[in-house]
Order: C-alpha cells, then sequence, then structure tokens
C-alpha cells in the first residue's frame, strides 16, 4: 500500500500523545524552516487507536510552539500493522523495545529519552503542504 495526500488528516494536537523526549536543537531548525515555508510539508505517523505519535516527535513539538489547533497525520493500525516495525537507535539506553512499551509510553504521559524508538514503516510519506493559517483553525476529528 501507498499513502497518498487523501490519507493526511488533519488532527486536534490534544489527542497525539508524544512517547520520546525531542532534541531542542533539532526542534528549533524545524521551526525555522516551517516558518519560512509557512506550513507543513511532512504529516507525522499516529496510531489510530491510542493517537500515540510513532514519528514526528519534533513537528509536534513545533506545532506546540506555533499554537497550532490541529496538524497533519497518517492514522495507522499500529498494534495489528506488521509492515510497521520497531527497534531502538544505536546508542540507547534501552537494549530492546517493543511496540506495547510504545503504547505504555505514550499513554503513561512520561517519555523516553531522544531517540529511543526507531521506526520502520514501509510506506513513503506523500509530500503534502498545508498551509500554518489552516493548523491554526479549530475543527473536528472522529478517529
Amino acid at each position: 500500500m501507498m499513502w497518498d495526500e487523501d490519507d493526511v488528516r488533519l488532527v486536534p494536537l490534544e489527542w497525539l500523545k508524544p512517547h520520546e523526549r525531542i532534541k531542542e536543537r533539532n526542534r528549533n531548525k524545524l521551526l525555522d524552516m516551517t516558518k519560512r515555508w509557512n506550513g507543513y510539508t511532512k504529516p507525522l505517523i499516529v496510531d489510530k487507536v491510542t493517537g500515540a505519535i510513532l514519528d514526528g516527535h519534533h513537528r509536534f513539538a513545533v506545532a506546540l510552539i506555533l499554537e497550532l489547533k490541529r496538524i497533519p497525520v497518517i492514522c495507522v493500525d499500529y498494534m495489528a500493522d506488521e509492515k510497521i516495525t520497531v527497534d531502538i537507535w544505536q546508542g540507547s539506553e534501552k537494549e530492546t523495545l517493543s511496540k506495547q512499551e510504545v503504547i505504555e509510553m505514550s499513554l503513561s504521559g512520561d517519555l523516553f529519552p531522544p531517540k529511543t524508538s526507531r521506526h520502520t514503516i514501509s510506506e513513503h510519506l506523500p509530500p503534502i503542504f498545508i498551509p500554518l493559517q489552516e493548523l491554526m483553525l479549530e475543527g473536528n476529528y472522529q478517529p
């Protein structure tokens, strides 16, 4: 399966749940680029059941700083989709990591250190452009 622009949904920020901290330097670079582009060019990957962020923690952090109401995501069935795998980054404090641990951490309100989880997702992300003005608007989303 290949994703396209029709798979991208705009969801409220408060629905999303991070599971790891970010690197502020990377966030600041992305914040500068997002302001220059005046929009988002890549969606986050999110578990459709829990709202757990699988890919896009820095984009989420940028949205919080910009006080956006919504953010572009592609929702996946994380636990059931065998094409999505999780491993650890080299140098991580953990030796192993499971999908269940990622979900539990996202629901706990606590966070792993930056670059703990490394998700492999076989589908490529579609190129998008969603203006910041559109992301500042309230909207409804039903997962």
